[in-house]
């Protein structure tokens, strides 16, 4: 008659030498248990034909003597290899971070794990329902992405390229560059160029790639007649200083007024001819910027503000250009406030895009007022007036806007050269705004000192600005991907805001590795000490599990396990 028996594992003979060992508990064979946690739960035989059933009363005493017949060098192993792996992983998530800027281990949960887990995609047609005001603030999001023009943008030739010259280092990136060749393209030509054959080699030229192939096809253009947008290409990038881009500059103007007139006098007959004439202003209006931009870097500032106020004059609509904040610059540089309220109390207007120039310059008049007489210690015991409140508020206003700009205006991060693109509320505006007007800010005395004190209090207001904002619309979460592409990473950190935290899965393989890493080299140096400390812990660990496997045991029939494997 086959005795019954409950044992845990089917038995595993052949192995005998190379296994731990228990005993059949009828006719004392010994068993194999050393695959006891691996292997399917199924009625089997011993040699002697007893049956032996798996039994989860039993386990954990098993388990307990598998474990006791592990050597230290074993514990080694396996902390070691775990070290290793953990310290694989953490580079791995490490690198991923710094170059995408989220966990990859968190990427792939989101991605693939929570539709799973019944997790509703972002990116589904349900969520497409979003209420209007949703609609515009995303809409709001959008623009303030854009890339825009750099009102301020240095000359190629007379400083980006001596920059390069003393250096070695380029200051504009590829995907600057190839923006403002975009912008040449737009602004420079139309689809009448055909037919004037030096049009029709300049509309080549602002598509070369290589700076001299554009130098050489300007100079062709212009053997066969005074053209002002090669002028404009030559003053740009062949020359050297701003004086010898002056002269160009000054020939292009004559040369573009003249067709300015021609083309006026035609823009009613055909739309080619109104496309030609539009064409003609924006080169027109780009001359006489540039050549009050000349001036006011050759020190002759008010002439600069002159031609600025008739420009803005006779072309009121070409807002694209933004000539008002090189006007505000210009009147900062002559210390004429009032005028720059005046120029703020038209263009800080709602209905107008926002620049850090604008909110900053606002900052400014407004700390101006006070900060001579400004002191920390004094605000805190009497509290701050009316007009340090003020003060403050616009801070925070001009915070909110562009929270980068603080650290240039401070000196607590280098400049460098500012882009000829710039990202509305990103670093690229912050470098191009502190570039211009740091002098600005130190000539007013202890307006520095009240932005030092005070710029940090507003992210007190906005705990969460990718979320909601305080004045403006929520911070855009695309400014660090574009400034990355406008600004030289080799040689400059951009600035990101929020700061970002290391995900919880760098800290937590690092914390693993740290740990595995230390338990492999305890294990090494004292394996004796070691192994007594993993067996009490192993011991502690599987108590509770001991004393609910005994009463479970003492109440279920010793035969239910044995009827449920019959089922």
């Amino acid at each position: 008659m086959e005795a019954t028996v409950f044992i845990e594992q089917k038995c595993f003979c052949d192995l005998l030498q190379i296994c731990s060992l228990t005993s059949c508990l009828v006719c004392l064979r010994p068993v194999c248990v050393f695959l006891l946690l691996t292997t399917i739960c199924t009625p089997q035989y011993c040699s002697t034909k007893c049956i032996i059933y798996p039994s989860l009363f039993i386990l954990l005493p098993l388990v307990s003597m598998f474990l006791n017949t592990l050597t230290p060098k074993f514990y080694v192993a396996l902390t070691g290899t775990s070290s290793l792996i953990s310290g694989l992983i953490l580079i791995f998530e490490w690198w991923y971070f710094r170059k995408y800027g989220t966990s990859f281990i968190e990427q792939v949960s989101v991605s693939h794990l929570r539709p799973l887990l019944g997790g509703v995609d972002s990116s589904s047609p349900s969520n497409s329902n979003t209420s209007s005001g949703d609609t515009e603030s995303s809409r709001q999001s959008v623009s303030e992405c854009k890339v825009w023009r750099n009102p301020l943008n240095l000359f190629r030739g007379a400083e980006y390229n001596r920059y390069t010259w003393v250096t070695g280092r380029e200051p504009l990136t590829y995907y600057d560059m190839n923006l403002s060749a975009q912008d040449h393209q737009t602004f420079f030509t139309c689809d009448t160029d055909h037919l004037r054959p030096a049009d029709a080699i300049m509309q080549k030229a602002w598509r070369e790639r290589n700076p001299q192939a554009r130098i050489s096809a300007a100079h062709e253009a212009l053997e066969l007649e005074d053209c002002a947008t090669a002028y404009i290409l030559l003053a740009e990038e062949e020359a050297t200083t701003i004086v010898e881009a002056e002269k160009l500059f000054k020939q292009a103007l004559k040369a573009g007024e003249s067709c300015y007139r021609r083309s006026q006098q035609l823009q009613h007959h055909g739309s080619q001819y109104e496309a030609q004439h539009r064409r003609d202003t924006n080169v027109l209006v780009y001359i006489k910027r540039r050549l009050a931009m000349c001036s006011r870097k050759l020190g002759r500032t008010r002439e600069a503000v002159k031609m600025m106020r008739d420009l803005m004059k006779e072309f009121p609509l070409l807002s694209m250009f933004n000539i008002h904040e090189n006007l505000l610059e210009s009147l900062l540089e002559l210390q004429n406030y009032a005028d720059v309220q005046a120029v703020l109390a038209k263009y800080d207007d709602i209905s107008l895009p926002k620049s850090a120039t604008i909110c900053y310059t606002a900052a400014l008049l407004k700390a101006r007022a006070v900060s001579d007489k400004f002191s920390p210690e004094a605000a805190s015991r009497r509290g701050l007036s009316t007009a340090e409140m003020n003060a403050v508020e616009a801070i925070h206003r001009a915070v909110e806007f562009n929270p980068h700009v603080p650290k240039y205006l401070l000196e607590m991060k280098s400049l460098i050269l500012p882009p000829e693109h710039i990202l509305k509320r990103g670093d690229s505006e912050a470098i191009a705004y502190a570039f211009f007007h740091l002098q600005h800010w130190k000539r007013v005395e202890g307006a520095l000192n009240l932005l030092h004190c005070t710029w940090e209090g507003t992210f007190r207001m906005i705990p969460y600005p990718l979320e909601k904002g305080h004045l403006f619309y929520p911070y855009p979460i695309c400014t660090e991907t574009a400034d990355r592409e406008l600004l030289p990473t080799v040689f400059h950190e951009v600035s990101v805001y929020p700061k970002k935290e290391l995900p919880f899965f760098i800290l937590f393989t690092a914390g693993l590795c740290s740990f595995t890493a230390m338990l492999a080299l305890l294990t090494h140096q004292f394996p004796e000490l070691m192994g007594v400390f993993a067996k009490a812990f192993l011991s502690t660990l599987f108590a509770p599990l001991n004393f609910i496997m005994e009463k479970v045991e003492s109440i279920l029939p010793s035969s239910l396990w044995h009827q449920l494997t019959r089922i």
